[in-house]
């Protein structure tokens, strides 16, 4: 009982694992839980990018190590956790964060990528699932935090495998959540974060011509991160990290089809408008290669943040007042 109240108030000394650490998010996130105090488990496939996080972090005075490691692989995560366990006896909380996109026309993107997709995403926070909640149970608590993406309640224009992957582990982690209902000290937390000005986009597969640049309503990966360490500190089941992600989620409740068929024609007015129509995997198959960096672009200004807030926020109340006008129409009319 003790220990899940230091979890909760504290996370000094407890020893976290971050899968998808080398980059992106997930570095950020690994520096975010040293500053706290906590031992950090740094999971990647490269060898280079985890050396470079653990230094980092063990200039906060904790105890760090890294595990290379593929998430597709159900053996890989047994060692990952075999690994965590040896540094005090226990995992307190695990962090699902490792993740690939592939994007272009459907039929148009190896088979090979498409499956890979699935089994680094989904089969991935699957294996990390398995291991955390048998751990869990053991020690009778501990927190599961799994980065889902606004993906997981709308779908990314020409990225199907990936949409489906984030449908997936939102409904798999739903469930799970029904399934720990009776253990209090054991919590399944999802976060929903949107687009991320982080080296996510760099690293991913493109085909078709699909080349998109990260817009300057990209979340920052650092602040992403702090929204981890907010739910180790205070776990609930669901949480949008910024008002960007929830309204964009939100506009997409509201006209989903709109919304995909507007996007899907802007990728596709790009893709047909770029010459480079030549495959590319990314990091699905192998390494993510440089930049081993948090940001993928120098952070946005705050006062630019706050302009694509307040858009954001002008299109979701526009929208709602249209649906409410119409709404109000088809009552007259009955």
């Amino acid at each position: 009982m003790e220990n899940s109240k230091q979890v909760q108030g504290s996370l000094q000394g407890r020893t976290v694992v971050i899968t998808g650490s080398s980059s992106g998010v997930g570095r950020a996130a690994a520096e975010a839980f040293a500053k706290e105090g906590s031992n950090v488990v740094i999971v990647a496939r490269g060898q280079n990018g985890i050396d470079e996080v653990v230094e980092i972090c063990r200039n906060f005075g904790v105890k760090a190590i890294g595990v290379s490691a593929d998430m597709a692989s159900e053996q890989d995560v047994e060692k990952v956790a075999a690994a965590a366990l040896k540094i005090n006896g226990r995992i307190d909380i695990w962090i699902n964060n490792a993740g690939v996109m592939a994007s272009g026309k459907f039929e148009e993107i190896p088979m090979e990528i498409h499956e890979q997709v699935i089994k680094t995403n989904l089969f991935g926070y699957l294996h990390g699932a398995y291991n955390a909640i048998r751990i869990f149970k053991k020690q009778n608590e501990g927190i599961l935090i799994n980065n889902v993406s606004i993906g997981g309640f709308m779908p990314a224009p020409y990225s199907a495998v990936y949409s489906a992957t984030k449908f997936g582990i939102r409904g798999m982690m739903e469930c799970l959540q029904g399934e720990i209902s009776n253990r209090r000290h054991i919590h399944v937390c999802n976060l929903y974060p949107q687009l991320q000005n982080s080296t996510g986009n760099l690293h991913s597969a493109k085909y078709s011509g699909f080349e998109m640049k990260i817009p300057p309503i990209a979340s920052d990966p650092r602040d992403t991160a702090a929204k981890m360490v907010q739910l180790a500190k205070h776990p609930k089941k669901d949480l949008f990290p910024d008002l960007r992600s929830a309204t964009i989620t939100n506009l997409y409740k509201l006209f989903p089809k709109l919304i995909i068929n507007m996007a899907s024609a802007a990728v596709r007015i790009k893709m047909k408008s770029n010459e480079n129509k030549k495959g590319d995997a990314g990091n699905i198959l192998t390494n993510s290669k440089q930049p081993l960096r948090v940001y993928g672009q120098p952070p946005v200004p705050s006062s630019a943040k706050k302009l694509s807030v307040a858009v954001l926020a002008g299109a979701a109340l526009g929208a709602a007042i249209v649906l409410l006008a119409k709404n109000h129409n088809k009552a007259i009319k009955h």
